[in-house]
């Protein structure tokens, strides 16, 4: 076993402090990872705050890691000592469902192991997360990162990245198709990368007409601001693909007039009900299609390394020390980021 220095919270209400636990000693199929920078989720704070139901305490968050590897296990294949590796927000699974024999790991039938606030399948302990010094992972829930990369900025893509990477793919986003990034935020900034790196035109819907400048430095082609009926019918039955990125309960009926006949509407951003409830009608006339997506399997989580290492696709982030990361969790929390903080993990050497 190792000692680790992170930070977590206690309580529902706690501040994230420092605070130290016991990794697991490296085992024939793990890989040790000294933790460079890791991103922060809008989920993290969720989890901290017990939103969702579920938290477990002392929780160390974080599930956007980029790292070194600094040991391996005698039956490791896939990496080396030296490499640099991401971790996200999976660290096992059961290995033998359906979705796991598919690469689906994120939908495995008896439930996949968090990177953190989950049980370690091996120990039976909870998982902690990459607000930490080094992480001890399976091999086969590591992907190898390239030097090509910014490593600071790559963080994200651990999770931001694969979130929306996975359903623009399964659903075979590509040249010639209209796609719609509704929400700018963490995840719809790299859904508007994504999509234009596959060829589509690109449309940000927003509902904030000041983020048009900001969608189009992003690769959008087109700004739509929702809350403009004129707009809106200019726009109506013309898409091939919605990624609805919106974090919270809303009303998702008026997109469902921009989708043409048996178009999609996919859902990667709310968990939570829809506020109002979606009308049937909707969907019914246009025989339209309302889905969702959960992150996405580690093939695909390579395969989404590897491309963003090939077309130069990172996040766009703000990097601060860990001692400022509850101010950057209030910050987040009032939506004061583009877009995404990632924490310098070598400052926790002088914080804790």
């Amino acid at each position: 076993m190792s000692l680790a220095h992170g930070y977590a919270v206690t309580s529902t209400t706690a501040p994230l402090a420092p605070h130290t636990f016991e990794r697991r000693a490296v085992g024939p199929n793990d890989v040790r990872i000294d933790v460079l920078y890791s991103g922060i989720c809008h989920s993290d704070l969720h989890q901290a705050r017990d939103d969702w139901g579920g938290a477990q305490y002392p929780m160390v968050p974080g599930h956007e890691i980029i790292g070194r590897v600094v040991e391996v296990g005698a039956e490791v294949s896939t990496l080396k000592v030296g490499d640099y590796a991401g971790v996200g927000c999976m660290v096992d699974s059961c290995r033998h469902c359906d979705a796991c024999n598919h690469d689906l790991e994120q939908y495995c039938e008896e439930g996949p192991t968090y990177t953190y606030n989950s049980q370690d399948r091996q120990t039976g302990e909870l998982t902690m997360g990459g607000y930490s010094d080094h992480i001890v992972v399976e091999q086969r829930f590591v992907v190898k990162v390239s030097e090509k990369l910014d490593l600071k900025a790559a963080a994200p893509l651990l999770c931001a990245g694969i979130t929306t990477w996975s359903p623009l793919r399964h659903w075979k986003v590509g040249p010639g198709q209209k796609v719609g990034v509704i929400g700018l935020g963490g995840l719809g900034h790299m859904g508007v990368k994504f999509a234009k790196a596959l060829g589509a035109h690109v449309v940000m819907i927003t509902t904030t007409p000041e983020k048009g400048a900001d969608a189009k430095r992003l690769g959008a082609d087109e700004v739509l601001v929702s809350r403009d009926p004129v707009q809106m019918k200019a726009h109506a039955n013309s898409f091939d693909f919605l990624l609805n990125t919106v974090p919270v309960g809303h009303d998702t009926n008026p997109y469902m007039s921009l989708l043409k006949r048996d178009a999609t509407l996919c859902l990667v951003g709310v968990i939570t009900g829809l506020e109002p409830p979606l009308m049937g009608a909707s969907v019914i006339f246009g025989r339209k299609h309302v889905t969702g997506s959960a992150i996405g399997g580690m093939a695909e989580t390579q395969e989404m390394m590897d491309f963003c290492a090939e077309h130069g696709i990172v996040a766009d982030v703000e990097v601060i020390d860990i001692k400022d990361v509850n101010e950057a969790w209030e910050r987040m929390q009032n939506n004061d980021v583009r877009y995404r903080f990632v924490i310098d993990m070598s400052t926790i050497r002088s914080a804790a």
